[in-house]
């Protein structure tokens, strides 16, 4: 099979832009949780790993305790709201969620697809319509609900989105796309976008990933650093590690970017083995766009 043009490489090219469609939306919106609330961030799959990052940056950022689930695990606790962030709008887990949580507890929704079932249920919603994707391999609307959720906290967007432009403009190394194996570290809020790194390189190319906070990634994960493997840097990391790494005879990997922008690299690189390996990104394997369960 002969790739030469993808949804996926249109819509992972797309991101700055969307990114500020996102923070200008941020400004506007008045439906996402007021500072203070105590917050649930529930999602499935790249949806899940996102409201990770949320989850971290809110908190830290003196907005309120605020807890990432995967939506088929929250537990029966209370909290001021729920938010609910899904692309298609028709994933069985939140659908289910959102249905035993109406009425009782506040629902928010952030979702691609503003004609999906999920809107009759949330007590609030914002879409990102023009973030929705026709690949069944997420890129652009995960980190556009990223980029709405770092505006609404008070972030300056301008760096992250030059950063961006940075990612997709370079060159890529053929040593970097032709790895063996890649391992995503991150800290802080990074570390759900390590998980989502990891994630797209699996479902787009088939590639061995694998994903840790920085600090635990000696405590056992090192132990495959060899040659030929990358260990990928998301953001700040601490003292030292890069040589650990660079000893074992592995390229550390560290662009120095906002974390979302070292996401998209992430997201080329999946792209790029996924073409050279006769892969079509935008149908993978055993995947679709939207998980619907049997009842």
């Amino acid at each position: 099979m002969t790739i030469t043009s993808t949804h996926m490489e249109a819509e992972l090219r797309s991101q700055p832009q969307t990114w500020t469609q996102a923070a200008e939306i941020a400004r506007e919106t008045t439906a996402l949780p007021p500072v203070g609330a105590r917050v649930a961030v529930v999602g499935c799959g790249t949806s899940w790993f996102i409201a990770q990052a949320y989850a971290t940056l809110r908190e830290r950022s003196g907005a309120g305790v605020t807890d990432a689930f995967a939506a088929s695990e929250m537990p029966d606790r209370d909290y001021d709201a729920v938010v609910a962030l899904t692309r298609s709008g028709t994933t069985t887990e939140v659908l289910q969620l959102a249905r035993r949580l109406r009425g009782r507890t506040p629902l928010i929704g952030v979702v691609g697809d503003p004609t999906s079932p999920l809107m009759d249920l949330m007590d609030s919603v914002v879409t990102l319509p023009f973030a929705d994707e026709k690949s069944v391999v997420q890129t652009r609307f995960a980190t556009t609900a990223l980029a709405l959720f770092r505006a609404s906290l008070g972030e300056d967007l301008s760096g992250a989105i030059a950063d961006a432009e940075r990612a997709i403009d370079e060159d890529l190394d053929p040593e970097l796309v032709d790895a063996e194996q890649y391992t995503f570290i991150g800290s802080g809020w990074s570390i759900g976008l390590t998980h989502e790194a990891a994630l797209k390189m699996r479902e787009a190319s088939q590639s061995w990933t694998e994903s840790y906070p920085a600090m635990d990634y000696r405590h056992g994960p090192i132990a495959i650093a060899a040659p030929g493997r990358v260990t990928w840097a998301f953001g700040d990391m601490p003292d030292g590690l890069a040589d650990d790494v660079r000893r074992t005879g592995a390229r550390f990997e560290d662009a120095g970017l906002d974390p979302m922008a070292e996401l998209v690299r992430a997201q080329r690189v999946a792209l790029a083995r996924a073409v050279a390996r006769g892969l079509n990104p935008d149908e993978p394997r055993n995947l679709t766009r939207s998980v619907i369960l049997d009842a």
